[in-house]
């Protein structure tokens, strides 16, 4: 059995509002393999942002057991937080969260900016060899003004691979796409997974938690539902589906 990059074990976060004492998450207990390719479905305000923002990283449980690629994330300091988020977590966001005045390949070397490690050569090259795995060779130099909506997000999915992370954690990573952009999205996701790639995508869509190959439920902070995808979509077959739009 394939190792676990993601474990949690009676996972819980409280926040205090006022005199309210808020309950987000309830005991949370998932588990995510190397090599799986997990959607995380709830409705609003059922935790699974709250449990996205503790698997990246970005806020700390307030009980229970967090282990990322085998780190107890409890014990670590803010500077190793940082650095294990750097290293071992790729981010994917709906609003993609990129420069608005710099490149497709500048957007994508930043991650590797905070690695004094690796030489500027270096940054480039893996820029570049992330760009063209996501289809985007030939736009290097464009800004995002100057890319579609689809085109923006495979230079956020670029950006988040440059690291060479153990997981990509993507939230409504196809929130502000049409269908067929969202299909091509999740065609390249498929792509990735095929190759390794270890993904935990957050979706309010079923029919884009389809192309994973096993979805978690949280309603009201507990996990209702943990099981594989029946009938699993390929995106590729899906997009030849479509009709060609005008």
């Amino acid at each position: 059995m394939e190792q676990a990059v993601i474990h949690t074990s009676e996972l819980k976060r409280e926040f205090k509002m006022g005199d309210q004492i808020v309950r987000a998450l309830k005991g949370v207990d998932i588990t995510i393999r190397q090599g799986e390719f997990v959607t995380i479905m709830g409705s609003s305000g059922s935790g699974k942002s709250t449990l996205l923002n503790i698997l990246g990283c970005l806020d700390r449980a307030s009980e229970g057991v967090y282990e990322l690629d085998g780190a107890a994330v409890k014990e670590l300091s803010r500077n190793q937080l940082a650095r294990i988020r750097n290293a071992k977590i790729g981010f994917i966001f709906q609003s993609y969260n990129l420069l608005p005045k710099t490149t497709a390949l500048e957007n994508a070397e930043l991650p590797l900016m905070y690695n004094s490690g690796i030489s500027s050569k270096e940054r480039k090259e893996r820029a570049i060899a992330a760009l063209t795995k996501v289809g985007l060779a030939d736009r290097l130099d464009h800004t995002p003004s100057q890319l579609s909506g689809g085109q923006q997000q495979r230079v956020a999915i670029a950006r988040s691979l440059v690291n060479q992370p153990v997981v990509l954690l993507a939230d409504e990573a196809t929130g502000n796409l049409d269908t067929r952009t969202s299909y091509e999205v999740m065609q390249l996701f498929q792509e990735l997974n095929d190759n390794g790639m270890t993904i935990a995508f957050v979706t309010h869509e079923p029919d884009i938690a389809r192309f994973s190959k096993r979805t978690i439920v949280l309603k009201d902070g507990h996990v209702i539902k943990d099981e594989p995808v029946l009938n699993r979509l390929n995106a590729k077959e899906e997009l030849a589906k479509l009709p060609i739009a005008d």
